[in-house]
């Protein structure tokens, strides 16, 4: 390639990672709001996060067009190609992280017509981890911080034991009172999406190490 269409390909690339950063601001707002919407019980609010998901989904569509269009017409190689194919799937885990938003929002419209069951005090906790750990993902990303990759993948425990505490208290309820039951299974089904949010942010990171490195570390029990 002469020069103009080196800087051409970089200006695209550029454009790429842009494209993706502002869907991940949007999907990181999609989860905050969805927290806020179920601790204030305010539907409305549920309802818009549902409603935006439309965006997400837009631009989902918009930048896989773009990487299909970067590998049809520019045939990266090496470190080009695999920046191309990460932001790929990153765009995927992204989207999915809004689809579960959404979900978390339908929830909160159900449990807004009954009473509420608890004070929630390790979901927002769980929430609050679950955007730090999308953040950080996509920070390393845009930095190519492989260690911060890495700590994406260990804050995951810290989310794995809020969802067990938080399955084994709505068990209790659930056992001591079968009126409760509705509340407690919708509760659980939250703590469920966040958790899979985060599993969805360590993809990200791990993605992240890949386009680094080079280096699969999917499915590594060890790293």
């Amino acid at each position: 390639m002469d020069g103009h269409i080196y800087k051409s390909f970089d200006k695209e690339l550029k454009e790429l990672k842009e494209k993706l950063l502002f869907e991940g601001g949007l999907v990181e707002k999609a989860i905050g709001n969805a927290i806020k919407a179920l601790l204030e019980r305010d539907s409305r609010l549920a309802e818009k996060v549902i409603q935006d998901d439309d965006i997400i989904n837009s631009r989902e569509v918009e930048i896989d067009e773009l990487c299909l269009k970067l590998l049809a017409l520019r045939q990266p190689a090496a470190r080009d190609l695999r920046f191309i194919t990460t932001a790929i799937k990153i765009n995927y885990d992204l989207e999915r992280i809004g689809d579960m938003s959404v979900n978390m929002c339908e929830r909160v419209l159900e449990l807004n017509e009954e009473p509420q069951l608890k004070p929630y005090i390790d979901l927002p906790k769980m929430a609050t981890t679950v955007q730090m750990m999308l953040k950080d993902s996509l920070d390393a990303f845009v930095k190519e911080d492989v260690e911060l990759a890495w700590k994406v993948t260990k804050d995951d425990e810290t989310v794995d034991v809020l969802h067990d505490q938080i399955f084994r208290e709505l068990l209790t309820y659930m056992m001591q009172d079968p009126k409760t039951i509705s509340r407690a299974t919708r509760l659980l089904f939250i703590s469920k999406y966040l958790e899979r949010m985060a599993d969805h942010s360590v993809n990200i990171a791990e993605l992240v190490i890949f386009m680094v490195e080079g280096k699969i570390v999917r499915h590594l029990k060890n790293f």
